[in-house]
């Protein structure tokens, strides 16, 4: 079974052994933009959407719900997840969420430019975990203090699955928090921003067992109680894997709301003017370089609901979808 825990919606699906899929199932669910800039999601919509989820994949004829024998995360990166002793303290802060500037002016001012690069393999963006923390303890002070863990929106799930606090190498290297070259949370970045190694997961290759499905999903879901769950990987290096972007210098290209190109790497390769992004890859010891731009998807969208108008209209009356009718 794969889960991925998209920015609109969860997808679900079970394939089996030779990668045929058998059945595959979407809930969808809201996004608040309660200010300009904002972007954030209520972790409990997540869980509910994907208990819906696997109950209905399980329910399909193709499947046999105990012959599932594993199951793989992915989703959305760079979110920020603040839990109290598993208890959910504010909406989660999105990858699309632009309001930490300041923040990330200031881990640039603490680490230096050219220092954090060469740990993260990435310089700060608004986009990514650490600005988000460092946000949330500024301003929301009490919320941080009551925090005892801070996961990444796939890492929730997980949680809620197996009671287990994990993450993936993957992820994790979205959060500037990483030290990509060794693939472990970098303890010169955490002194420096005074961010607690205790609240941070632990971090495993994407291949690995993190953790099993509890009785009380399995009872609610019809999944295996016992059922692995594996770490998984962030949804470009999961995308990439699925697309057999796995060998030293394979390329791979995708447009969703955001636009990628992927390359996969057997060496950790950072760019010291941080123009492009390095992270480790899913496949274990190797990494891959990503050129990302935010608008890919999302700018066709926003096309064809502005001026798409006589070509929905033609579709209309052709009884098809107005995506090649705009393509053309």
């Amino acid at each position: 079974m794969g889960l991925d825990l998209g920015t609109s919606g969860v997808k679900i699906l079970v394939a089996d052994a030779d990668g045929e899929v058998l059945a595959t199932n979407t809930e969808e669910y809201p996004l608040y933009q309660p200010e300009v800039g904002w972007s954030e999601q209520d972790p409990a919509d997540w869980w509910a959407a994907t208990l819906d989820g696997i109950e209905a994949v399980l329910e399909d004829p193709a499947v046999d719900p105990e012959d599932v024998e594993a199951l793989g995360l992915t989703g959305q990166m760079h979110g920020s997840v603040f839990l109290d002793d598993g208890e959910v303290l504010r909406p989660a802060i999105l990858w699309n969420d632009t309001r930490t500037s300041a923040q990330c002016d200031e881990i640039e001012k603490k680490i230096g430019a050219d220092r954090i690069i060469e740990l993260a393999s990435n310089p700060p963006f608004e986009g990514f975990t650490a600005p988000k923390i460092l946000w949330v303890r500024e301003h929301e002070p009490e919320i941080y203090d009551q925090t005892d863990a801070i996961l990444l929106p796939k890492d929730y799930i997980r949680y809620e699955l197996t009671g287990e606090f994990a993450t993936d190498v993957s992820d994790a290297s979205g959060t500037l928090l990483l030290d990509v070259g060794e693939r472990d949370w970098s303890p010169e970045i955490l002194e420096e921003l005074d961010i607690s190694r205790d609240l941070l997961p632990e971090v495993y290759e994407s291949p690995e067992v993190t953790g099993a499905v509890t009785d009380a999903v399995a009872e609610r879901t019809g999944l295996p109680a016992g059922t692995p769950v594996v770490a998984g990987a962030g949804d470009n290096a999961a995308g990439a894997v699925g697309s057999g972007v796995v060998g030293d210098g394979d390329v791979w290209g995708s447009i969703g709301t955001s636009g990628v190109v992927f390359v996969a790497t057997d060496d950790e390769r950072t760019d010291p003017e941080g123009r492009v992004h390095t992270f480790c890859h899913a496949v274990p010891d190797t990494w891959h370089v990503m050129g990302v731009m935010l608008s890919a998807g999302g700018a066709f969208s926003w096309f064809a609901e502005t001026l798409g108008g006589p070509e929905a209209v033609v579709a209309e009356v052709l009884e098809e979808v107005p995506v090649p009718q705009l393509n053309a």
